[in-house]
């Protein structure tokens, strides 16, 4: 397998790190379509790589990005100089700007702010409140635009849009049944929405009601699909998941999650990966 790479966007369940587990339970023959509902920062489908995608998430933001990238208005060029320019100015004033660029973001919605946001906002939790406006703090790192850093966003930016090019990649933003609702025979659905029972979706509330729901409309899938979601932590054990997926076969795999509000929320976790 080709080697792993992150996506330019980062989101707190970021699946970089497991997609060799990913690819390695797939059982797909790649004719139809890769179906994710839940894309976010789209690290499973940049790496899967496959020819044709439909791509879904409730955030504009994230749609709008990946839009953005895939129709050449957000380049790797586009974003060295925004950030350059950005960065200087977080440089100089610190919080003040950080809050000056999210106050236009939340205004306009441009990309490159977005982009801007994602990797000076505070431990990379991209948060939104009810209104859908970003509302993490700043990261208290006014220099967090070195060259270095610019040129691995810029890489990865790049890299994005090269696995793209050439693709039939449809990106919506849409609820999760409308996504599922268009799989058909030869595609494959992966779904990693947000973990029930732990906390909010960084965009949309995700309650048990929804995960029941949404779960048993992945039985009902016309094709295989993929699901991922949390097993067990130091904690506890989501016996609910395991129950209700009791005749599947379930790959459980341990990771660790550098995204978190705090330090206490950054412990290793056992995903299961549910195969259908």
């Amino acid at each position: 397998m080709n080697h792993i790479k992150a996506p330019p966007i980062k989101m707190q369940g970021i699946k970089t790190k497991i997609v060799p587990h990913i690819k390695a339970s797939m059982d797909w023959h790649g004719r139809g379509r890769w179906v994710e509902p839940f894309v976010g920062s789209a690290a499973v489908p940049f790496n899967i790589n496959p020819d044709r995608a439909l791509l879904g998430d409730t955030n504009v933001h994230v749609i709008h990005f990946h839009r953005a990238v895939q129709e050449n208005a957000v380049t790797a060029n586009s974003v060295r100089s925004f950030l350059e320019r950005e960065g200087a100015y977080l440089m100089r004033d610190g919080q003040d700007h950080y809050y000056r660029v999210r106050e236009r973001f939340n205004c306009c919605g441009d990309p490159h702010d977005f982009l801007f946001l994602n990797r000076s906002c505070f431990n990379g939790l991209m948060r939104f409140n009810q209104k859908g406006q970003l509302n993490t703090p700043f990261c208290r790192k006014p220099e967090r635009f070195s060259s270095a850093y610019i040129t691995k966003i810029c890489n990865q930016l790049q890299w994005a849009a090269d696995r793209m090019r050439g693709k039939d990649w449809e990106f919506v933003c849409s609820d999760w049944s409308e996504v599922i609702d268009r799989a058909q025979d030869d595609d494959f659905v992966y779904a990693d929405p947000p973990y029930a029972g732990r906390f909010t979706d960084y965009f949309n509330s995700w309650s048990d009601d929804e995960a029941c729901r949404f779960e048993n409309r992945l039985k009902e899938l016309p094709c295989p699909f993929l699901y991922s979601m949390w097993s067990e932590n130091r904690y506890r054990r989501n016996d609910r998941l395991h129950r209700a997926f009791s005749d599947y076969k379930v790959k459980i795999i341990s990771h660790f999650y550098h995204l978190g509000a705090t330090e206490g929320l950054r412990n290793k976790m056992a995903e299961a990966l549910i195969i259908g």
